[in-house]
């Protein structure tokens, strides 16, 4: 069980080469699109949810920061569908690697700071020394300052690789309980069975809910340099 516990969190291969290329491609082939004037259902639901997620999200956004729009809708989609995907059995999901995670944390992190810089260097310039410092605490601030701006992209890759490991890792011990128990007590395995199936429905509003807060995170580093 030990040795079989963080199996799927391994990077699959192909004749050994790395599948996690095809896998993280695979997701928006699964996104609907629709060639005729009057949509379906389906599609109509999907673009009333993407209307109200970017209306949402770009709300508190000026012109300039309303140009990411497309990026930040369509990054929320993606994590989202990879998130929701890596729920089924015997799948991998890309976002419990930490350097995916940190591959769409820094450059949408870097591009929000160099924008910021770029645009208004003395705002952004500003948050490392707040308004009325004392003078013998201006060198400690800088560097604490620095420190939590360096940061931020590592955080936001840690918080959605430590969300969804944990809610993987969680989903295989209790459905390992539930096929031990299965041969030993009955009752018990019903009860742990109903404990699975309640943490699946959880772990799908988590998977929802992580591309929410990731994006929502980018989106304000967006808004803080524009």
């Amino acid at each position: 069980m030990n040795e079989n516990l963080f199996a799927s969190f391994i990077a699959p291969t192909i004749l050994g080469l790395p599948a996690a290329v095809l896998i993280i491609l695979f997701p928006p082939l699964l996104i609907p699109t629709s060639k005729y004037l009057i949509n379906n259902r389906l599609i109509t639901t999907q673009q009333r949810l993407i209307k109200l997620t970017s209306k949402q999200m770009m709300a508190m956004h000026n012109t300039k920061g309303r140009t990411w729009s497309l990026m930040l809708v369509s990054l929320i989609i993606f994590i989202a569908t990879t998130n929701l995907l890596g729920l089924l059995p015997h799948s991998f999901t890309p976002t419990t690697q930490l350097s995916m995670n940190l591959a769409m944390a820094i450059p949408l992190w870097a591009g929000a700071v160099i924008m910021g810089f770029r645009s208004k260097i003395k705002n952004a310039l500003a948050h490392f020394l707040p308004q009325g410092t004392p003078t013998p605490l201006i060198p400690m601030l800088v560097i604490i300052e620095t420190i939590s701006l360096l940061i931020q992209p590592m955080a936001l890759a840690v918080r959605l690789t430590a969300n969804i490991t944990a809610g993987h890792l969680l989903m295989h011990l209790i459905g390992s309980a539930t096929l031990a128990m299965s041969t030993i007590n009955l009752p018990s395995t019903l009860i742990i069975f109903t404990i699975l199936i309640l943490l699946t429905i959880l772990e799908i509003a988590v998977a929802l809910i992580q591309a929410y807060v990731f994006t929502l995170l980018v989106s304000l580093y967006l808004h803080d340099n524009t």
